[in-house]
């Protein structure tokens, strides 16, 4: 038996934070799929009760601790293995303050802009689509900046800052329309170094639901 379960599924930028850091520490991991898009189990009374009232994933199992919110578990594995860990409070209070922004202003807005304009059914009204990725973009270009006079987000060497930034971020261009890589170099840049880490793995690799509507991964036998 593993030593993590982790309720996720492909798509996921949240859950991805969580089985990239389970994978970059060397964990030994397993992936719980949820048929976000389908049965949609995540909304079920079961699962609200025993898995995650806020029926949301990932959901971080580590013995008889549940740990739910990609930001607590990324704190919580830190911590405990000491790898990724902001030091001293200035670093730590660093690392919320981008985690925060990440997840309200960054991924916050191109999550949803990629759920509407790929997943979505009906797709979403092209105002509140333009709307997200105005936002995203905007939000993209102040990470850029600080991308641009640092290797990572809060030190010379990357922490669960730049884990979390990572949510969305390596997902196909085509999925977005635009190429962020590209678009924004020196998130290009840095996105490459994270990629260089032992452990690392794109998201169709470490979590089930690839192709769309399956179990599947996208490199595993």
């Amino acid at each position: 038996m593993s030593d993590y379960l982790l309720y996720c599924f492909a798509q996921s930028g949240n859950a991805y934070r969580a089985a990239l850091m389970l994978n970059l520490i060397g964990a030994d991991w397993q992936p719980q799929w949820i048929d976000f898009f389908g049965a949609g189990v995540q909304r079920g009374p079961d699962y609200r009760q025993e898995v995650n009232e806020m029926g949301e994933v990932p959901v971080l199992v580590d013995g008889d601790k549940k740990l739910t919110q990609s930001g607590v578990i990324l704190t919580y594995l830190a911590r405990k293995t000491g790898k990724f860990l902001p030091q001293g409070e200035d670093q730590e209070l660093e690392s919320l303050r981008w985690i925060i922004f990440d997840n309200q202003k960054v991924n916050g807005f191109l999550g949803p802009y990629r759920f509407l304009i790929n997943f979505a059914k009906p797709a979403g009204d092209p105002a509140i689509v333009g709307f997200l990725k105005g936002r995203a973009q905007a939000n993209l270009a102040i990470v850029n900046t600080r991308l641009e006079k640092s290797p990572y987000l809060i030190a010379d060497t990357p922490t669960i800052a730049d884990i979390s930034m990572t949510a969305y971020l390596y997902y196909p261009a085509e999925e977005y329309g635009f190429d962020i890589a590209k678009d924004y170099p020196a998130i290009g840049a840095w996105l490459e170094r994270m990629k260089a880490l032992p452990g690392w793995g794109h998201p169709y690799d470490l979590m089930p639901g690839y192709p769309f509507g399956t179990q599947g991964f996208r490199n595993r036998a």
